[in-house]
């Protein structure tokens, strides 16, 4: 159901048209469908990474699909006509085929595939036939990439720094994996990211001939390129005639403390690459306009901040010179794509619960919103630069392929691959809430009330708390912490934007730095008093779940109140001076607590959970990823012993295959199966 805003209407008044409206609903249409299940949401198929073809006519796309049986999950590559009509799969191998990427000629498209147990790149011909493998690179390729003029690939691949060629390299492996020493050896920081331990291995910018053979390495040396990110735009991009790739890279060794990265430019022949940008702080994601003329990309203008405002920025190939282009919007820029006539670019970004499309006009610098709802992304152009293509997804909807004109008219899904499946499905409604928090400031949250709700009842209710901090919950349909499955279960759902979501301007971002337990829990304590007032939720019968920064938040809730019946922390930090020790990215925590524990102990110290651990009183369930290193195992084994020893009824579940997301299906079945569980022990009883 689309969600709609209760700003300015009595809460009361709201529910009793809800009510009525219930009342009007066809009995027939409500008794033939049935609450959302766990089994409905391995059953979906899960659309990624739509990519037009040349010539406008055709999309490809991945469809991602679970097998809970197997515990594992495949992806293949569909296509579909841009128009819109029956997609079909391209490919049908239980292997993994991810990125397509069309051959300029739009005959091809080249994709990373793990037939061959490796990730290799292999590319296929549209019209008929079996892929052919292009790369047998020893350590496997990735993010492949056609040059505009069909004669290269570039892709990413994590190799021996000081190996020369693709011999040493297999050379290398191979001595690894005989080694019956396993030891690990470091002498700088980051030696182990989000579930990974490092091996030694840097990744590197490859060039490979579109006929085979061997790869050029671009960007030899000590250093990441691109560096780690978690998703968004691409961070290497080549020029419109082929001839150069510019990228992102760190220059600094103290990649543990630095999210300074710059853009740099190099010759698709190999030569030393050249400087682009010179900022302090974080350049990422180049994009060539097809004329030529511009590199637009994205920045941020505070070093050590991960959490700083997405600018888009211009770089003039012509003048050398670089403005930004969105100062007057207060919205981080996520990801964007040029029109083919180079005088616009188009964009979305984070805002009030959404992540709209927006249109750019380079030339003035106005701004338009195109698409204000929902959750849009994978953002694509037809050649005509006519049309748009992207995901578009919401609380009750699964990701579908959606196309829209270039003016905001005439918005239409291009795909239903979900609909018959979940036609039978009850959703619950999904509202959303503003409300004052603290200091006067207005805040967002969503309520998703069960199914068959009925406003004269009172219901239990989880409040879910999002990480981040600085993230948000949008109207997006989530897998890890899917609202409506919780919804299903009897439950009303409270998801609170509070001090450090995103989407809300800056300053309300940057609030939440060294105020950890502060401004935030206030926000979603009035939260929790704003929904209780509307009526229908037992005050007495409230709990409350959060992951990461969601999961410290619950450990900060446990110390100082005892309003909820029941908590949930998962990967949730417990003592803020063990986890700086033991975590890896450590520009978080000093931009966060200005300092290291022994710079700003105080502050630390301050909003740190363990030290409100004797007023623990609260029944918690504790969940851990064994290979999470972002916020490592010991903070939910410390959270565990700490209400063990308060005599607090307390769970712990530690997953040995998992880092910080839980996402094997039979994992993910037992997660939510256990906090469900849990909650009802404490809820419904």
């Amino acid at each position: 159901m689309r969600a709609t805003s209760l700003t300015h209407v009595p809460g009361r008044a709201i529910w009793a048209l809800i009510l009525s409206a219930l009342c009007a609903f066809p009995l027939r249409a409500a008794a033939s469908r049935r609450p959302f299940t766990f089994d409905d949401l391995m059953a979906i198929q899960r659309l990624g990474d739509p990519q037009v073809s040349p010539d406008g006519k055709w999309i490809a796309f991945t469809v991602t699909t679970m097998d809970k049986a197997k515990n594992a999950r495949y992806t293949d590559i569909w296509l579909l006509p841009t128009t819109g009509g029956e997609p079909r799969p391209l490919t049908t191998h239980p292997a993994t085929d991810v990125r397509p990427r069309w051959a300029p000629d739009g005959r091809r498209l080249a994709f990373i595939s793990t037939r061959d147990g490796t990730p290799q790149i292999w590319t296929i011909d549209v019209t008929g036939g079996e892929p052919q493998p292009l790369t047998r690179f020893p350590t496997g390729a990735s993010g492949v990439l056609w040059s505009p003029d069909g004669r290269h690939l570039a892709f990413t691949a994590e190799v021996y720094p000081d190996c020369p060629d693709e011999a040493c390299n297999r050379q290398r492996e191979e001595e690894r994996a005989r080694s019956p020493v396993k030891a690990r050896i470091y002498t700088r920081l980051l030696y182990r990211h989000w579930d990974t331990w490092k091996d030694g291995k840097r990744r590197h910018l490859f060039v490979i001939s579109a006929d085979g053979g061997p790869a050029r390495d671009l960007t030899p040396g000590d250093h990441d390129v691109p560096p780690f990110a978690l998703g968004g735009p691409d961070d290497y991009a080549f020029s419109p005639d082929g001839s150069e790739i510019c990228f992102a890279r760190k220059e600094s060794h103290d990649e543990a403390i630095s999210t300074n990265s710059d853009l740099w430019i190099v010759p698709v022949r190999g030569g030393e690459p050249r400087r682009l940008t010179t900022n302090p702080a974080a350049d990422n994601s180049p994009l060539y306009s097809p004329d030529g003329r511009y590199i637009a990309y994205r920045a941020q203008e505070r070093p050590g901040f991960e959490s700083d405002r997405w600018r888009l920025m211009l770089y003039d190939r012509q003048t050398g010179r670089t403005r930004s282009l969105t100062d007057a919007l207060d919205h981080w820029v996520e990801e964007f794509v040029w029109a083919p006539d180079s005088r616009h670019l188009y964009f979305t970004a984070a805002e009030g619960g959404a992540f709209p499309i927006y249109a750019l006009t380079i030339a003035t610098g106005e701004i338009q919103k195109l698409v204000p709802t929902g959750t849009n992304e994978g953002l694509q152009i037809t050649p005509d630069g006519k049309t748009l293509i992207f995901l578009r997804h919401s609380f009750s909807q699964p990701a579908e392929l959606y196309r829209v004109n270039v003016d905001g008219s005439q918005l239409a899904p291009l795909t239903r691959m979900n609909a018959e499946r979940l036609a039978e499905i009850q959703w619950g409604d999904v509202r959303s809430i503003w409300y004052t928090g603290a200091a006067g400031a207005r805040v967002q949250g969503w309520l998703i009330t069960p199914p068959g709700f009925d406003p004269s009842r009172k219901y239990p209710m989880i409040v879910l708390l999002h990480g981040g901090p600085q993230s948000v919950w949008a109207d997006l349909f989530h897998y890890r912490w899917n609202a409506q499955l919780f919804a299903a279960a009897g439950y009303v759902i409270f998801l609170p934007n509070p001090r450090g979501s995103i989407g809300f301007g800056q300053h309300f971002i940057d609030e939440i730095s060294g105020d950890w337990g502060g401004k935030v829990y206030e926000d979603v304590m009035r939260g929790v008093d704003e929904v209780v007032s509307l009526g229908f939720v037992d005050p007495n019968r409230i709990g409350a779940a959060g992951g990461s920064y969601g999961g410290y938040l619950v450990n900060w809730i446990a110390g100082q109140t005892d309003r909820f019946r029941a908590l949930v922390s998962h990967a949730g930090v417990f003592n803020l001076i063990s986890m700086y020790g033991s975590t890896e990215e450590l520009w978080f925590p000093e931009w966060e607590f200005r300092g290291t524990p022994w710079t700003n102990k105080e502050l630390y110290e301050r909003w740190s959970p363990h030290n409100f651990a004797q007023n623990f009183k609260t029944p918690t369930l504790v969940i851990h990823g064994e290979l999470d290193f972002r916020v490592p195992l010991g903070e939910g084994l410390q959270m565990f012993t700490a209400l063990q020893r308060r005599n607090v009824p307390s769970k712990l579940v530690v997953f040995p295959d998992e880092g910080h997301w839980i996402l094997k299906p039979q994992n993910s079945e037992l997660w939510y199966r256990m906090v469900i569980e849990w909650f009802d022990a404490h809820l419904k009883s």
